[in-house]
């Protein structure tokens, strides 16, 4: 892509930057990089990662923003490191050992037990998370020694398959909905096997449709920042939810969707769509109306 000057760009420059989030580093930490690198300040990532977790981190830059609770909700696949033996009041390494206990466990139990965890199922979230009780962070009560009570909330785990089997710990890999906490998941599993467990390292392989192929190192993206040629790394904000089917829209249908105007529907067509122009530009977010068979725009991304 061509430098359009700093105006043009801070206007049109919308797409997603797909990094592989190093250990140590928040999320926020990634997105201010990011923001000062590319000199777009409108920019925002789809998912926290902890500090301790590496991986797919998927940011989305300019008027794709706009994507985020549609890219948010995608499905994550992790590698997870599982300690068995002990318990943490964080449910990873960070936190204070709370229980120690033998591990007599074979493999095959611990096949067995995982096997349990597959499915729709309920899930506290860790004492030591961002989620709001009565408007209040959950770690910043636990810090200061309050109870937490937190609600269980379901989610969907597709699949759980061990790959590492070396006691007192083990590598799975998780394939889940979003909101699922992989520590809560690791401390569950050790209750069930009675032993107790607690997350030692995580890696997030996928976001969405986004796997660790499409991800760019920080230091090689910071290499581009500083040379100028980071758009090289920029995916197209229309590939964020390549896998919505796609409706390609007329020189005509552009301006109608553009300016928030009904276009006519097939009596085939249900659900939501992406409306592209015919240059492969995501215009707009589409969704049937079924009493009067039409797409309505539900986001317009250029006006």
């Amino acid at each position: 892509m061509e430098d359009q000057g700093t105006f043009d760009i801070k206007n049109a420059i919308s797409g997603v930057l797909v990094v592989d989030k190093p250990v140590g580093m928040t999320s926020h930490d990634i997105v201010q990089i990011i923001r000062k690198g590319t000199n777009i300040r409108r920019a925002g990532h789809t998912g926290t990662l902890d500090p301790r977790a590496s991986g797919v981190l998927v940011i989305l830059i300019g008027p794709a923003v706009r994507l985020s609770e549609y890219v948010s909700a995608s499905d994550k696949r992790y590698q997870a490191i599982i300690k068995l033996g002990t318990t943490t009041d964080t449910y990873d390494a960070d936190g204070h050992i709370t229980s120690s206990s033998p591990v007599n466990i074979t493999e095959e139990q611990f096949e067995n037990t995982l096997k349990q965890f597959i499915g729709e199922i309920e899930q506290v979230p860790p004492p030591y998370s961002a989620v709001k009780v009565k408007g209040r962070k959950a770690y910043e009560m636990a810090r200061e020694g309050e109870e937490v009570d937190l609600q269980p909330r379901k989610i969907q785990v597709y699949n759980l398959e061990l790959l590492e089997w070396a006691p007192p710990e083990a590598v799975i890999d998780v394939y889940c909905s979003s909101g699922t906490y992989v520590r809560s998941l690791a401390h569950d599993l050790g209750d069930r096997l009675g032993c107790g467990a607690y997350l030692v390292g995580l890696r997030r392989t996928k976001s969405g449709r986004f796997t660790l192929r499409d991800a760019v190192p920080l230091r090689k993206l910071r290499e581009a920042f500083e040379v100028g040629n980071w758009y090289q790394f920029l995916i197209p904000a229309a590939e964020a939810l390549s896998d919505w089917p796609a409706l390609e829209l007329t020189v005509e249908q552009v301006e109608a969707v553009r300016h928030g105007n009904r276009i006519p529907a097939e009596p085939k067509d249900t659900g939501m769509v992406r409306g592209i122009s015919q240059q492969g530009e995501l215009v707009a977010l589409l969704e049937v109306d079924p009493a009067t068979r039409e797409w309505q725009p539900r986001k317009v991304f250029f006006s």
